[in-house]
């Protein structure tokens, strides 16, 4: 699998579900049947992309976003960037201040604030005035900013299709160089 292939498949679990939990289950069952190295190679291009999001810029835009600041938290928001799909990662590994063009970004906006209608009379007339205040509620799980799961699904793949642990993955990945992230 080469990086176009990592994408499409990447791409493809999202019009193929309606649910994180869906996505998960259509990789997973995608990916475990293929061939050990193709699964390798899945985890390696992963491994790839998540070591480009790892820097200091995304880490601010991490922690503007979600108000989170650990190295699990930017993880996460590194494999939910990922998922995303090859236009919306490079966009903003490209440049960071992108992350406003986003449409799940901008989604999770407008689920951050509520709308008040109220109608006042004055002069015999009726006013419409709209007051927007902002919800302070966490957004829903499915348009969290963070998708750890999402950088387990090789691993339970692997280890589907192969009986073998999850360890034996990560030295196959490791041998073709590819090591976990850390922001530079």
């Amino acid at each position: 699998m080469d990086i176009d292939g990592f994408w499409a498949v990447v791409e493809r679990s999202t019009t193929e579900t309606g649910t994180r939990q869906a996505r998960l289950e259509w990789l997973e069952n995608h990916l475990s049947g293929l061939p050990a190295e193709e699964i390798v190679d899945y985890d390696v291009w992963f491994t790839l992309c998540r070591n480009r999001a790892c820097t200091w810029d995304l880490y601010a835009v991490c922690m503007a976003i979600t108000g989170r600041g650990s190295s699990n938290a930017f993880e996460f928001f590194a494999d939910w960037l990922i998922s995303l799909g090859r236009d919306d990662f490079e966009k903003v590994v490209g440049c960071p201040d992108r992350v406003l063009e986003l449409p799940a970004v901008q989604r999770l906006h407008e689920l951050s604030r509520t709308y008040r209608h109220e109608r006042t009379t004055g002069d015999g007339r009726i006013r419409l005035r709209r007051v927007t205040l902002t919800r302070r509620s966490r957004w829903p799980d499915e348009f969290y900013p963070e998708f750890e799961l999402f950088s387990y699904v090789s691993g339970r793949a692997y280890e589907r299709a192969t009986g073998l642990d999850v360890s034996v993955l990560k030295d196959a990945v490791e041998a073709r160089g590819s090591r976990e992230p850390s922001p530079s």
